[in-house]
């Protein structure tokens, strides 16, 4: 006690100042969460509010800033977890050709409007460069959260991002030249080392990750200790972002590259786990620092210029960073939000601002062209979180670039093989992923036509190599349906990852086919009742598809009968998917018949029932059920006597009570049926297992 009362409490100033952030921080995202907006906007308020151009109420922002710094390393570790190499490699098209094509056309029309305001050309390049940039932090956070990062805007963005990163050595070696202070000569010359160093870097990390990482990771484990364990993450994460850094590149690309490295190892999902809370608090303050530093001074002075300025930015960036997503093939819709998406000014574009504002150069004066840009830049990064998060909507107008589609070459589908041309009866597939290509596997096996659309051009041309009826197409798009021939199409399902797609989709397909059956993979269960509103015939949710999936193991690993097993998953699907679908879609039963249900069963070889008559298994008594019909080669057979036995393919038409077709349905596959009294049943047997002990 004696200590605390002599201790001089500022010398912890820092600690003052943290701790008004962090409050601030959270009352903004507390207010943000009550009017349902993002955090990041709440943050970046407060961090306005606080700063210097605010009420001033934090004294040391060096530290803020540091702290900030060590936050977007770790953000953008943290995204490169969730980003392995696999999926880094498929977006090396969108990061060469899309990023040189966003970079070059948004510098070239920057340096056009600086000098036909009148500013020097040595000025207008640096303030060009700081335009193009965009927020690698605070647009893979909104992606990621989204979990858009795979959707054919978001592989666009993402590639463009990264391509920005690498832009920042040589715009940052151009600056001296454009300052006098060396030759278009040593400009190369230096440009040449650097990116020979930056790429020497990345060989030897990814090298010494592939062999040396995984061993002292897996040595680091055995200890079974969190903290040497986060300890160790840390290090990695930082070592190779300073390594990069070293090299040339930015500590941010660095700290991604960690990532990606660390996200093909066995421990990525256990380091995603460990740095997740430090990662968020100093991401926060990162937010905070960031909206430090909008003066709102400048757009008291002169709100019209700001407000032009911010307008050029966001529009203008807009509309350039779409014509390079179309030029790359992307349908409208997707080049929209890709434009939308990289509308802001990037963290990165403050540092060439600060470069070119030192004593050594002086070419952009901060209290003039530089207090302007830096308002409006900023409040281009206070609405980027909404942007995001409405530009699903903000696209709705895509139609209207339809025209510029065609004059740069988009198509929106494929032109159909002469074979699906005149297909019908068949499954129109909205994605070819992983859920896409399984269901198309399983229709091929059961002889079923298909026809699947999917909007990444390598998956495309792969799958038609192995000569499946896959097309480049936007499922959005009213004339890629008719060429898939939707109005002949006995279903349409939906596998894509991208939530605003799949509403227009639906919308559309509803227009043009009103009457066909439309099955829509979503990612929450509380997603289920409005997509089913929107017109979905049925919503499988991939939240309560793995719930069931872990209730069902669970249940196998105590030893629980597996009818039983499959009648409680079967039970406890009904009544989730039927409360979802209960209002707009009638269910499967006869309603003058007390509400029996009607299911259908095709025996397999290795069935109980095959081979044996209904009579022999009792199967009316047993359980309830009555065989209705019974299917065979695809005939009904009309004159059925029970006393026939039953053969491998046979579909049986069971009516009764929804236990007592799944008994029927259990008694046909293994000949047992569930007692009146499953749980009991179930458990008596669970004991029994536990309690046996071998003499």
């Amino acid at each position: 006690m004696e200590f605390l009362a002599t201790t001089d409490l500022s010398r912890f100033g820092f600690l003052v100042d943290i701790g008004i952030v962090l409050g601030a921080g959270v009352i903004a995202s507390l207010l943000m969460a009550a009017l349902r907006l993002p955090a990041v906007t709440g943050l970046l308020l407060a961090g306005a509010i606080c700063g210097p151009f605010g009420l001033r109420l934090v004294e040391d922002k060096e530290t803020i800033d540091t702290l900030a710094e060590v936050g977007v390393v770790l953000l953008l570790f943290t995204i490169g977890l969730e980003f392995p190499l696999s999926r880094f490699l498929r977006i090396g098209k969108p990061l060469l050709i899309g990023g040189t094509l966003q970079v070059g056309l948004t510098t070239a029309a920057a340096i056009g409007v600086c000098l036909a305001l009148g500013l020097p050309f040595k000025a207008a390049v640096p303030l060009a460069f700081a335009i193009s940039l965009s927020s690698t932090a605070i647009v893979l956070r909104g992606l990621a959260s989204r979990g858009e990062i795979d959707a054919p805007h978001g592989r666009f963005i993402v590639g463009t991002l990264l391509f920005q990163d690498l832009c920042v050595i040589p715009m940052m070696l151009t600056l001296p030249v454009l300052a006098g202070g060396g030759s278009a000569l040593d400009l190369l010359k230096d440009t040449g080392v650097s990116l020979g160093l930056a790429a020497a870097a990345v060989v030897v990390t990814y090298i010494l990750s592939r062999a040396v990482l995984p061993v002292i990771l897996a040595r680091v484990d055995k200890t079974r200790s969190r903290e040497s364990f986060v300890l160790a993450i840390l290090a990695i994460c930082i070592g190779i972002a300073l390594a990069t850094g070293y090299a040339g590149l930015s500590l941010a690309l660095g700290a991604f590259l960690a990532g990606v490295v660390i996200a093909d190892s066995p421990f990525a999902t256990r380091a995603l786990s460990d740095v997740m809370s430090l990662r968020d608090v100093l991401t926060g303050l990162f937010f905070i620092s960031l909206g430090m530093l909008f003066d709102i001074r400048a757009v008291v002075d002169n709100p019209l210029l700001v407000a032009g300025i911010f307008v050029m930015i966001f529009i203008g960036k807009s509309i350039l960073a779409t014509i390079a997503a179309l030029f790359m093939r992307f349908p409208a819709r997707a080049a929209v939000i890709a434009g939308l998406g990289l509308s802001q000014v990037g963290e990165f574009g403050f540092v060439i601002l600060n470069t070119a504002a030192d004593d050594p150069l002086r070419l952009v004066n901060m209290s003039e062209e530089g207090r302007w840009l830096t308002a409006a830049a900023i409040m281009t990064m206070f609405v980027t979180p909404l942007v995001i998060r409405f530009s699903p909507h903000l696209a709705a107008g895509a139609r209207l670039l339809r025209p510029l589609e065609k004059l740069m070459g988009v198509r929106p589908i494929d032109q159909p093989l002469q074979h699906d041309e005149d297909i019908s009866g068949h499954v129109v597939i909205a994605g070819y992923g992983v859920s896409g290509r399984m269901l198309a596997n399983a229709l091929k096996t059961v002889g079923a036509s298909y026809i699947a659309l999917e909007m990444n051009a390598e998956t495309v041309r792969a799958a038609r190599l192995e000569k499946e009826p896959v097309y480049y197409a936007d499922v959005t798009s009213e004339e890629a349906l008719e060429h898939a021939r939707i109005h002949h199409a006995r279903a349409f399902v939906m596998t894509i990852n991208d939530p605003g797609a799949v509403q227009r989709a639906l919308d559309t397909v509803k227009r043009v086919a009103p009457d066909l059956p439309i099955i829509v993979r979503a990612r929450y269960h509380a997603e289920a009742a409005h997509l089913t509103e929107l017109g979905a015939s049925e919503v499988v949710s991939g939240e309560l598809e793995s719930s069931v999936e872990i209730m069902a193991r669970v249940l196998r690993l105590m030893n629980i009968p597996r009818n039983v097993i499959e009648r409680e998953l079967a039970l406890v699907r009904e009544r989730t998917q039927g409360t979802v679908r209960r209002a707009t879609v009638p269910r499967n039963t006869l309603a003058d018949l007390g509400g029996l249900k009607v299911e259908t069963y095709a025996l397999q070889k290795e069935d109980f029932g095959t081979g044996k008559s209904l009579l022999d298994m009792h199967l009316r008594s047993r359980t309830k059920a009555s065989v209705i019909a019974v299917s065979r080669n695809g005939e009904v057979l009309d004159n059925f006597q029970p006393n026939d036995p039953l053969r491998a393919g046979d579909v049986l038409y069971l009516l009764g009570s929804l236990q007592h077709v799944r008994d029927a349905m259990c008694l046909l596959g293994s000949g047992e049926v569930p007692s009146d009294d499953p749980v009991g049943d179930a458990t008596r047997i669970w004991k029994r297992e536990v309690d046996y002990k071998p003499e």
